[in-house]
């Protein structure tokens, strides 16, 4: 597991329950994963946005932000900025695979809903949205 950058982000994490918190920490360790693969990214930095865990990319400036967060109804997603087309690419490419939250994210009830082989290119478009 790659480590918490600020006790405030750790935080973030220890305040989802359970069953959210294990989905959250997949998703962020997939999110480093791929991070360390894609090397025109540069460094990722780990902070709060909204209040939720969130990654950017301050040195290349290559990506757009994906965050972490949960649902109303108790779902945990993996979110990237409405107003680029990630969401909508990875549903083109991969349609009726995952549970898509509109042009905003993907959708997971738990952890066996995570299909990392998909997953790693809706990241890896997320961090290098710019290029």
């Amino acid at each position: 597991m790659h480590p918490f950058q600020t006790p405030t982000v750790k935080a973030a994490y220890d305040a989802f329950e359970q069953k959210q918190r294990d989905i959250a920490l997949i998703l962020r360790d997939l999110v480093f994963e791929v991070a360390m693969d894609t090397p025109e990214a540069g460094e990722v930095e780990e902070t709060l946005k909204w209040g939720q865990p969130s990654f950017v990319t301050p040195k290349t400036k290559s990506g757009s932000t994906l965050r972490i967060g949960v649902t109303k109804a108790g779902d945990t997603g993996l979110y990237a900025h409405c107003g680029t087309s990630i969401i909508r690419d990875y549903a083109a490419t991969f349609p009726g695979d995952d549970r898509i939250d509109g042009n905003r994210g993907v959708l997971f009830s738990t952890a066996d809903d995570i299909a990392k082989d998909r997953l790693r290119h809706l990241i890896r478009h997320g961090l290098t949205y710019h290029l």
